[in-house]
């Protein structure tokens, strides 16, 4: 039995060590190297986003407003899109109008996924 192999230009030629099992067929290049991963891997990078406080008054938990421009489907207009996140203030150090950058974590309560990072702008 004679193994073939066609090319792209639609002829045949004999394959090398034809005849012999897979494990044992000898191969010339040498093994490619893993893939270096980088640094920082890509899977379980916690989402971060910056928002202005718009309500303090619970303890130890801040409501803060995310604001998106994305362009409307229809019509191509960019819009602001808000979104309210309620996010985990350890030491109660925001105040309503603070720019604030928070975090994404686990459940901490049944609203908050949330923790605040850093204080940009009082």
């Amino acid at each position: 039995m004679s193994e073939e192999t066609v090319n792209s230009e639609d002829t045949a030629t004999p394959v090398e060590n034809a005849g012999l099992s897979d494990d044992r067929v000898a191969t010339t290049e040498t093994p490619a190297a893993p893939p270096q991963q980088p640094e920082t891997s890509k899977r379980h990078l916690r989402k971060t986003r910056v928002g202005q406080v718009v309500s303090n008054k619970m303890e130890k938990t801040i409501v803060i407003a995310v604001i998106r421009r994305v362009p409307h489907s229809k019509f191509g207009k960019i819009v602001k899109r808000t979104k309210k996140l309620y996010a985990h203030d350890e030491r109660n150090q925001c105040a309503v109008g603070d720019l604030v950058r928070v975090e994404e974590t686990r459940p901490l309560s049944r609203l908050k996924r949330w923790q605040l990072v850093e204080v940009l702008k009082h």
